[in-house]
């Protein structure tokens, strides 16, 4: 059985890797290098977030039309991708670096919103084959290759800073080989056909508890998407521990990557929703945490990285994996339904970069500099910790609302009325 998973968690990786690390280094990589302003870079993601809108839908039904060539069209996908990225990183902006960086931006986003909606409709079309917690299985590997995409895209760069005068080009270069290492892994994996009627986003926007895991995953993953945004700028400026983003990133991600399983375990035994609402207990908790630290606590920062680390672990295995059992119950042939999931994660990033950047701008936060007004570090502090735990509570207290006993399979029902 693990054989058969394998290939989703190698490809989940590789989408990771073009995913959360894009907000974490291509903002401070445009101003580092080409001055761009924070502003400006969160108006530009934001932008493209509002062209998701109408993007994600359409792209969900061009999935289902290339249903018989999912192969052939998922490598043309991951091809354009790849060579986005090396654009963003690896070319120097032959015009404007704004509009260069929205133009690769674009291509990068749209290539991943068509392959993240077909991947995860092709889970749901494996997982309802297989007997009993099947989604739960699927999504214990899938999210786990994705934790450990993450880890290394969030770490690499920063690592080879030591190693060559250019290494997000070097990154950019090592993603592409992985994209094709991806395509070889899945090219046995997707499954053509099997679409004989129109389907709409319709049953599933009309579904109440669909819905309600929408909503709930806007809140749960804007935390995320907030402190991985500011996450280079807090360890930098709020800690004044340069030189340790590497390390604590890389111990970030591999607890998240190291509890996916376990999360995925303690879920089949005692349900998915008790499991997911300890994972945003031990959130709350950290990023609280967080919010009384100053310069020169970067050891009390790591113990937070490894709790919320392992807080991330249960949010990105187990309410896909809801989400996904969900979809495959009130409109199976929907592959549109994950360009709304695609949509929410990814407009939960744009949130954190149209509202934060700007703010820190407006605070006279200055990336780069040694300095800080204490006005700056304080608006840093409010926006990475106590703002995160803000929206984790409101995602606790809807879950805690929500009953999930008409999803289908015993592991993620048992426990949840």
């Amino acid at each position: 059985m693990s054989q058969r998973f394998f290939p989703y968690a190698v490809f989940g990786g590789l989408l990771a890797m073009a995913g959360l690390p894009i907000y974490i280094h291509a903002p401070k990589f445009y101003v580092d290098e080409y001055g761009a302003s924070l502003a400006a870079l969160g108006a530009v993601l934001f932008g493209l977030r509002l062209l998701d809108v109408v993007q994600d839908p359409v792209l969900g039904w061009l999935s289902r039309r290339l249903s018989d060539k999912r192969g052939l069209a998922v490598a043309c996908a991951t091809a354009v991708m790849a060579l986005s990225m090396i654009g963003l990183f690896a070319v120097r902006p032959p015009v404007a670096p704004l509009i260069w960086f929205a133009l690769m931006l674009a291509g990068l986003f749209s290539a991943f919103s068509f392959l993240t909606i077909s991947f995860y409709a092709q889970g749901v079309a494996v997982a309802k084959h297989l007997p009993g917690d099947g989604h739960v299985r699927l999504a214990g590997w899938r999210e786990t290759g994705a934790l450990l995409g993450v880890s290394l895209a969030s770490v690499l760069p920063v690592a080879l800073l030591g190693v060559t005068p250019a290494p997000f080009a070097v990154f950019a270069m090592i993603f592409a080989a992985l994209a094709v290492l991806a395509v070889i892994a899945m090219r046995g994996a997707w499954t053509p056909g099997g679409h004989t009627r129109e389907a709409s986003l319709r049953p599933i926007l009309a579904d109440p508890i669909a819905r309600r895991l929408l909503v709930i995953a806007l809140l749960n993953a804007t935390p995320v998407a907030v402190s991985s945004t500011l996450f280079l700028f807090f360890v930098e400026s709020r800690l004044d521990a340069p030189g340790w983003e590497g390390p604590l990133l890389l111990l970030f991600f591999l607890a998240a990557a190291a509890s996916a399983p376990v999360w995925s375990r303690v879920a089949q035994a005692r349900g998915a929703k008790w499991t997911l609402m300890l994972g945003m207990v031990l959130a709350i908790a950290s990023f609280g945490w967080a919010g009384t630290l100053g310069a020169g606590d970067a050891l009390a920062f790591a113990v937070i990285c490894l709790v919320s680390g392992a807080a991330l672990g249960a949010d990105m295995t187990l309410l896909p994996a809801l989400f996904a059992a969900r979809t495959a119950e009130v409109a199976p042939e929907a592959a549109e339904g994950f360009g709304l999931w695609s949509f929410v994660s990814k407009f939960s990033l744009a949130f954190a970069a149209v509202v934060l950047l700007p703010l820190l701008d407006a605070a006279g936060f200055k990336a780069g500099e040694v300095a800080q007004s204490e006005q700056a570090l304080f608006t840093l502090s409010m926006s990475y910790a106590v703002l995160p735990c803000v929206l984790k509570v409101g995602a606790l207290v809807l879950l805690s609302m929500t009953s999930l006993d008409d999803v289908r399979g015993t592991a993620l029902t048992r426990g949840t009325s």
